[in-house]
Order: C-alpha cells, then sequence, then structure tokens
C-alpha cells in the first residue's frame, strides 16, 4: 500500500487568467477503485494529464507509482491485435493475457486479427485487460463505457470490481456503483474524497447541500434583524446623546451613560452579524444549481405517430437482427435496447427518413415533426449563435438552456468544435430542446454528458412527457425515461 499525494496543486492553461485548481490538497490510497466524478469541462481529464506529467504546475504531486493510461493511444491499428497488447504490457505472459480476456468474454481468436478490425467495444475490454496487467502500476481509466452496450458495461463493472488501484471517469452511475469504493468529487471550489460508492457520496452530497441551504436561509433572517436591531440601537445612542444639550437641566452624566450602553449594544449586534455574514459565505460554495429544464412538444392529432412491422435494417442485402414490431403513441418513450451492431441508431435513422435498407413496413404520421439528435458531434462547428441561425431556433432560448446545463457564458465566444465531447452534446440537446416536435429521436443522448446533467434530462422528460424513441446505455436513466422497451 502506498500514497498518492496532491499538495497545494495549482494549474492554469497557458494564456488563461483562470486556474483550473488552485491550492488543492488531498491524498489517495494506490489500493482505492476511485469513482472521478464532476461537471463537464470541470477538469477531470486535465487532472489526469496532470498525474501523467503532461503540464507543468505548482505544488507537488507525489507518487510512487507509475501511471498509465486509458484510452491507450494505438499509432497503428492496422497491426495485429496480440502486437499491440505486447507493447501494452510488455511483461505479462501469454496465460495472463488469455484469463483476462476470459473473464471480459472475448474470444482469444481477437488476438490474431488486426486491431483495425475489432469493434469499439472489443478495443475497450483487450486494452483493459493488458493495462491490468501492468503489476504495480496505478491505472487513470476515462470514461471507457461510450462504447459499451448495457451488457458490456456490466461485465466491465463486474471486472473492474475484482481490481484495485485505478482512477475512474465515469458518468453511468450503475457502472460507478458496481465497481468503484471511494468518490472523487471535483466540486465547483474543492476536490472531495469520500468512501463509498456513487449512490452514498450523491445522498451525502445532497443532505449536505440541504442542510447549508437552510442554514444560510436562517442566517439570512438573522442578518437582517440584527442589522435592524443594530440600527435602532445607534439611533437609539444617538438620541439619547442629543437630549444632553439644550432641554433644561437634566442630569447629563446618566444620559451620557446611557448613550454610552446603547452605542455598546449596537457595536455588540454589528459584531454578532459580522459573524453571521462570515458564516453564511462558508456555506453553499459547492452546491450544483441545476434548474429544471423545459420542453414544449407539439401535440400529434392522432394516437399513433409511427408504426414498424416487423422490419430489420440490411447491410449488404443481409438483417443484422431479427425483425420488430411496435409502434409510438402520444406520450410514449420506447427505448431500443440491444449490443453493439444490432441496428438501433439504424431504426432510429429510418424513422428520420434516412435511406437505410430494410425488410418490412414502416408508417410515419401525416405531417409528423421530428427532433433528432445524432449519436456523432463530428459535424458541429462554427458558433453557437450561427447554429441557432441555421436551426431556426430562438437563440436566446437555446443558450439558457446551456447556462442551466452548467455552460459558462465564456463558451458562447468560442467555435463549437473546440467543446469538449460532453458540451457537444449538451449543444445538440438543447437545440432539440428548443425544436417543438411531434415525436423526440434521440440516439445515445448522454454519452460524455455529466451526472447532474443527465438527471436534469430524466426530470425534465418525467414532467413533460414527449412521445420518444431513443437508445441509451445508461441503466439509471432508461429506467426511469422509458415507458415500453424494444429488444433487438
Amino acid at each position: 500500500m502506498s500514497m498518492i499525494k496532491i499538495e497545494n496543486l495549482t494549474f492554469s492553461y497557458p494564456g488563461s487568467y483562470d486556474n483550473v485548481f488552485e491550492d488543492v490538497s488531498f491524498q489517495l490510497d494506490t489500493n482505492w477503485r476511485l469513482g472521478f466524478v464532476g461537471r463537464n469541462g470541470r477538469g477531470k481529464t486535465t487532472f489526469l494529464n496532470l498525474l501523467l506529467g503532461k503540464y507543468e504546475y505548482g505544488g507537488k504531486i507525489i507518487s510512487s507509482v507509475q501511471f498509465d493510461y486509458f484510452p491507450y493511444p494505438v499509432p497503428d491499428k492496422s497491426d495485429m491485435t496480440e502486437n499491440v497488447l505486447r507493447e501494452v504490457c510488455p511483461l505479462a505472459e501469454e496465460w495472463e493475457l488469455m484469463r483476462e480476456l476470459s473473464f471480459l468474454e472475448v474470444d482469444s481468436d481477437v488476438l490474431y486479427r488486426p486491431f483495425e478490425t475489432l469493434s469499439n467495444g472489443e478495443r475497450t475490454k483487450v486494452l483493459l485487460a493488458a493495462l491490468f496487467l501492468n503489476e504495480g502500476h496505478f491505472l487513470l481509466i476515462d470514461e471507457p463505457t461510450n462504447h459499451l452496450d448495457t451488457k458490456a458495461r456490466e461485465l466491465v463493472s463486474a471486472y473492474l470490481k475484482k481490481k484495485k488501484g485505478f482512477i475512474l471517469v465515469s458518468h453511468d452511475r450503475m457502472f460507478l456503483d458496481g465497481c468503484v469504493d471511494h468518490i472523487l468529487s471535483l466540486n465547483r471550489m474543492d476536490i472531495e474524497v469520500q468512501s463509498g460508492n456513487f449512490s452514498s457520496w450523491l445522498e451525502n452530497f445532497e443532505r449536505t447541500q440541504e442542510s447549508e441551504l437552510e442554514q444560510n436561509e436562517r442566517l439570512k433572517k438573522d442578518i437582517g434583524r440584527l442589522r435592524q436591531a443594530a440600527k435602532r440601537s445607534a439611533e437609539w445612542s444617538d438620541s439619547a446623546e442629543a437630549a444632553k444639550f439644550g432641554n433644561g437641566p437634566v442630569d447629563r452624566g446618566f444620559v451620557g451613560h446611557k448613550a454610552a450602553k446603547m452605542m455598546k449594544r449596537s457595536k455588540a449586534i454589528e459584531a454578532r452579524q459580522q459573524q453571521a455574514i462570515e458564516q453564511k459565505s462558508g456555506l453553499l460554495k459547492n452546491i450544483e444549481n441545476a434548474e429544471n429544464l423545459k420542453i414544449f412538444p407539439l401535440q400529434y392529432f392522432a394516437d399513433t405517430l409511427v408504426s414498424f412491422s416487423d422490419v430489420a435494417a440490411l447491410y449488404d442485402g443481409k438483417a443484422v437482427c431479427k425483425p420488430v414490431s411496435f409502434s409510438v403513441r402520444r406520450g410514449e418513450r420506447v427505448a431500443l435496447e440491444g449490443i453493439n451492431g444490432s441496428g438501433k441508431s439504424s431504426l432510429l435513422k429510418i424513422i428520420v427518413g434516412e435511406s437505410i435498407e430494410h425488410t418490412g413496413t414502416v408508417q410515419l404520421g401525416s405531417g409528423l415533426i421530428i427532433s433528432y439528435v445524432p449519436q456523432d458531434t463530428s459535424h458541429l462547428q462554427g458558433g453557437l449563435s450561427e447554429l441557432a441561425e441555421k436551426s431556426r431556433i430562438d437563440e436566446s432560448l437555446f443558450k439558457a438552456i446551456l447556462r442551466k446545463m452548467g455552460f459558462e457564458r465564456v463558451q458562447f465566444e468560442k467555435d463549437i468544435g473546440d467543446f469538449s465531447e460532453g458540451q457537444k452534446k449538451k449543444v445538440l440537446i438543447a437545440k432539440s430542446l428548443c425544436e417543438q416536435a411531434h415525436l423526440y429521436i434521440w440516439d445515445e443522448p448522454l454519452n460524455f454528458i455529466d451526472i447532474y446533467s443527465r438527471m436534469q434530462i430524466e426530470r425534465l422528460i418525467e414532467e413533460f412527457s414527449p412521445a420518444m424513441v431513443f437508445v441509451e446505455h445508461d441503466g439509471a436513466f432508461r429506467n426511469k425515461a422509458a415507458t415500453k422497451t424494444v429488444l433487438l
């Protein structure tokens, strides 16, 4: 057992006036399984890169372990997978690699295929298996779930639970709960380390915020009451002091004593007021203001919006899944579930009108207006104002939604192409929320999106009940949002 010690860590990017981290100190045990959570753009990947020594920084990072990073960069994807993994873990025996692959239910035949022929899910599994064979290393795992379907997420989570010595960046709550024993939380004003899984951390975090909100309200009332009391005492003192003169014969000593007493009381009340203000200033520094989002779906005139009858997507004339039949009615939220490659995205693209060969019959309601969030974000370029104008949505509403989802105003001046992947996804979702539609089609909308925004979107869907067809491997979100599941 050894420790990773962070002492007075301060870091900002060159040319930036804002510190990503400022005078941060904490320590981690290298045997812990740490889940790393926080808002998009707050610095999770930056912190991992600091551990890897990629940037210069102030303060100290003290560690006796070597850090490895996932996703591991593979420069030549045409090389055989076995050669790629030999580079990742050069000291591992072949039987050890076979054992790890079997834990992840990966056929050993993948070793003898070019790495580029592996699916994204297979690449994730084989690289994790190889990295964990580097004995004594500490693994930094950055969002491994983005290319994993539901079953693969369960499998990888169970695999990680058997390991130790890693930091895992993930926004999938069920995935985190299945494998971590500590949470490293990147808050608004500090970094916090807490024992337990994500659910226990969230419960403690929300309880703390609720308690601080109540205390904040009490102190606001106290400060107002004390301010009025201090003002009254000062006025009484001034009035009593003035009464010593111009009112005929009076006991000026007594009046002066009374005035001094009132002034002393006023000063005491002011001191209590200042103490309450200082106490209040220490509250709510980490509160997450996840305001409620809104959507205004159009009401369709008929009960059924979309109907599928024996539909299967075809590639090169071959069906990628068994034919499915289902319908989407007003207020229904249909989740498509299945392994990667089973045609989920293809079915969504058929609904939005893309020319994809398929069997069976698809019927769309007459005049149906659809809002679509694609899985891919690579087409996003230019400014937010430009995107709003091109999409014919209200720019003010668009930016207001993004602010509610954690965007800082400085982001509004940047090119969308320079946004993080999570921020790009939020742009697509905010755009969709601005579009009045009968039906919302969302393809893996939550990839890279932080936990707070996921819960915001869950509340939105529960409140407004838009008709939807979506694909999402986050089990917690799917369980909350879906009214019906279609298994491919």
